[in-house]
């Protein structure tokens, strides 16, 4: 049965994510101290500083050598029911398309498991509910967003083919009479653009530097030097505030203009 301590354990975990959310609509909307370019400012140093170090921060605490691999797979085969459910709407359906194929998946299994998921599934299950969603996090970067930007890109050539403009040309250079012959290198091409992406992400290098010390660290019972690991944890605190401070700081200001 759940008692009184357990839901005060659920609202004092998620409280402080509201009290971010209520300051930044209020810094715009009351206050007055936030423009477009201070939003950009706030973006710069969240996606190039603290979420990096905050996903570093999660990733290595994880012990890849007791993941559960049966959790794993179920996240794996939930998402893959998803894309079988959204790909028969998009071809059965009238109103089904690719766009909002990809906006669905998106926003029906790549949720924002870190910012929300850890302080909430930690407070109802405590270390071990932690960790599941430190794992799912690390699977959600290494593997389903890769699949996204895939997505994504694929999306933005077609458009391109799409186009009535007889010069149109796909990522190599190639017509809309001759794209069908070139389908295995354009394939290539959309992989590298893919990779040159995750390459310009500091995220990517953040979970990959993270599993790569966990791996390192649970294997020869390492510890993180306290000079890096304070360092990290300075900056790492920052990011739910943060994060939440400036989606409601940039989604008000974007709406007023």
């Amino acid at each position: 049965m759940i008692g009184w301590e357990d839901i005060y354990k659920v609202l004092a975990s998620m409280f402080p994510l509201y009290v971010a959310l209520i300051l930044g609509y209020g810094s715009v909307k009351w206050w007055h101290m936030f423009k477009p370019d201070h939003c950009d400012a706030i973006n710069q140093l969240n996606c190039y500083f603290i979420m990096p170090l905050f996903t570093f921060d999660f990733t290595t605490r994880v012990n890849p050598y007791k993941m559960n691999f049966r959790f794993l797979g179920a996240d794996a085969i939930s998402k893959a029911v998803i894309i079988v459910a959204i790909s028969l709407w998009a071809k059965l359906s009238t109103k089904g398309n690719y766009p909002w194929s990809i906006t669905s998946f998106s926003l029906s299994t790549l949720n924002n498991t870190l910012v929300v998921g850890v302080p909430l599934i930690g407070a109802m299950y405590g270390p071990f509910g932690e960790n599941l969603v430190i794992q799912s996090s690390i699977l959600q970067f290494t593997v389903w967003i890769i699949i996204l930007l895939m997505m994504y890109e694929f999306q933005s050539v077609k458009k391109s083919l799409n186009l009535p403009n007889d010069s149109t040309t796909d990522l190599e250079g190639h017509t809309e009479e001759d794209a069908l012959t070139t389908r295995p290198s354009s394939l290539l091409i959309l992989i590298k653009i893919v990779g040159l992406k995750l390459a310009k992400n500091p995220n990517a290098y953040a979970c990959i530097l993270g599993l790569a010390w966990a791996l390192v660290s649970n294997r020869w019972d390492l510890k993180m030097p306290t000079i890096v690991e304070g360092s990290v944890l300075i900056m790492s605190s920052w990011f739910r505030c943060c994060h939440v401070l400036h989606g409601t700081v940039h989604g008000i200001t974007t709406q007023d203009n």
